[in-house]
């Protein structure tokens, strides 16, 4: 995958890693991100190069938005706002920014809606309040067949993992093969399952336990592995590529990356009127060439696909 391009606007707003390098531990008593709400937030780094709210409604994907999501006027997206570049929270510390925050403000304007509301949330809580709480979940979902079973996932982009060290790999981690490493993952993701999969076939080959070491947030284990707490960590590759350019050179990419995979705007599981209007406006901004415009503030135009699809076959 590409070597990403991130501007100096994004590197002022958002000082993850450089400032979480000096922060306190993570388990020593931090706490997630309050729950904050935006609308495309002012100052976010698409603003300079393309308006999510400057587009019109359509008037073929306004006609497919149900009801109570007109009548309401606002689209309601949950969103775990600790993964940046696709959500995260400005220099405020409240207002949630990134390109799926920028996406679903987009989606909202081609449905017609006055705008989109953000809304932090922890990531294993989205999907489950899909519907009630949230009209989408905008939180770089990986598309799997069982997220499938639990909601209708539309298309967007492709994205596969990579793992990460700290700078020189002093405690010789190998991808290839992980046993006997401390590895931080995020809860929640499709990382975590992978990890997961690797500590039982450690087992079963007789060989050193991997140990894994879950957190809710992923620049709490970013920073841990900074901090020489464990060996590595395996994310999204646009995260992660995001993360060591904040680090300033603290933290590398180590392996190649595997399993792209695409992932998917989350829409409550009976709810398929919302969903196809939502690869409606997926497809459109496709067509348009829009998607890849909100994508490259972030320096992530190569991840986007050229076809929107709800429920895509994921499968081997």
């Amino acid at each position: 995958m590409r070597t990403p391009r991130f501007r100096s606007a994004t590197l002022a707003l958002v000082p993850i890693l450089v400032l979480c390098v000096a922060c306190s531990d993570p388990d020593s008593g931090s706490t997630a991100a309050p729950t904050s709400t935006g609308a495309g937030a002012t100052g976010s780094p698409s603003a300079a190069d393309f308006d999510p709210a400057s587009l019109a409604a359509v008037p073929e994907i306004e006609a497919l938005v149900p009801d109570a999501v007109k009548d309401r006027g606002i689209l309601r997206v949950g969103a775990d706002t600790s993964y940046a570049p696709g959500e995260f929270l400005a220099s405020d510390g409240h207002t949630p920014i990134g390109y799926d925050v920028d996406l679903s403000v987009a989606l909202a304007h081609l449905m017609g809606l006055t705008g989109a509301e953000t809304t932090t949330s922890d990531l294993p809580a989205i999907v489950p309040a899909l519907g009630t709480k949230y009209d989408i979940g905008a939180s770089s979902y990986t598309i799997t067949p069982e997220r499938e079973e639990q909601a209708n996932l539309v298309s967007y982009v492709s994205v596969g993992s990579k793992y990460a060290v700290r700078a020189g790999n002093p405690t010789g981690f190998d991808p290839a093969d992980p046993c006997g490493a401390t590895l931080g993952v995020q809860n929640g993701t499709t990382q975590y399952d992978i990890v997961q999969r690797l500590a039982q076939d450690c087992l079963d080959q007789g060989k050193a336990t991997l140990t894994i070491m879950p957190l809710d947030l992923q620049t709490d284990v970013s920073t841990k592995v900074i901090g020489g707490q464990y060996d590595a960590t395996v994310a999204d590759t646009t995260v992660l590529a995001y993360t060591i350019q904040q680090a300033n050179g603290a933290l590398e990419f180590v392996g190649d990356e595997f399993d792209p995979t695409p992932q998917g705007i989350a829409v409550a599981k009976d709810d398929e009127q919302l969903a196809t209007a939502v690869q409606a406006g997926l497809q459109y901004l496709m067509d348009t060439g829009d998607l890849k415009a909100i994508l490259s503030a972030y320096g992530a135009q190569d991840v986007a696909l050229t076809t929107s699809e709800i429920n895509p076959d994921v499968t081997e």
